[in-house]
């Protein structure tokens, strides 16, 4: 048995494939997100590591350890892709939450922690809701579930991302002042 054919080269494959759909992932968020600058870089990289990869393959068509390493690559690479997007959690997201009933404790619980909040009241199907509307980077959105649940556990909410905020306006308590940033565009 040749151990490059059949143990190294299945295992290189497998790590090159996983970094190249990670990039592939990296590369999806920052043209969402609009980040012009790093594309071309993420771009190159993901496609030399691709056809590093993939010429491989085809020099050693007969190795179907390769070909399982090769799908096995593409597999990790994609769950680690949606790890690394969780983890830095680029760009806004605006959460909508409707609520049965008037919401102060959640409004001010939310406010506590240091989210921007617009309510209002509306009409629904049952009656009146309170509306609440909050951007937030996405780092902060779990978070922001979380006291959302512990206050209105029946509240009906929805997150939608966002591609640009033009303006930011955070309170942090613990600093007890407002930080106001205007971006440019």
């Amino acid at each position: 048995m040749d151990t490059y054919t059949y143990i190294i080269l299945p295992v290189l494959i497998f790590l090159a494939r996983i970094v190249d759909v990670s990039l592939a992932t990296l590369r999806i968020i920052f043209i969402s997100k609009g980040m012009r600058s790093l594309i071309p870089v993420v771009s190159f990289v993901e496609i030399f590591i691709w056809i590093i990869a993939i010429s491989n393959i085809m020099e050693n068509l007969n190795n179907m350890v390769g070909y399982v390493a090769y799908a096995g690559g593409f597999a990790a690479g994609s769950y680690i892709g949606m790890i690394i997007d969780e983890k830095i959690a680029l760009g806004y997201e605006l959460i909508r939450i409707i609520t049965r009933k008037d919401a102060p404790e959640l409004i001010e619980s939310l406010r506590d922690k240091g989210y921007g909040i617009t309510s209002i009241q509306a009409s629904g199907l049952e009656g009146q809701v309170a509306v609440i509307y909050i951007i937030a980077r996405r780092k902060y959105i779990k978070e922001a579930i979380e006291i959302i649940r512990k206050f209105n556990p029946h509240a009906l909410y929805t997150i939608e991302d966002i591609r640009f905020v033009s303006k930011e306006v955070f309170y942090r308590s613990s600093k007890k002042k407002f930080i106001r940033r205007w971006h440019k565009r």
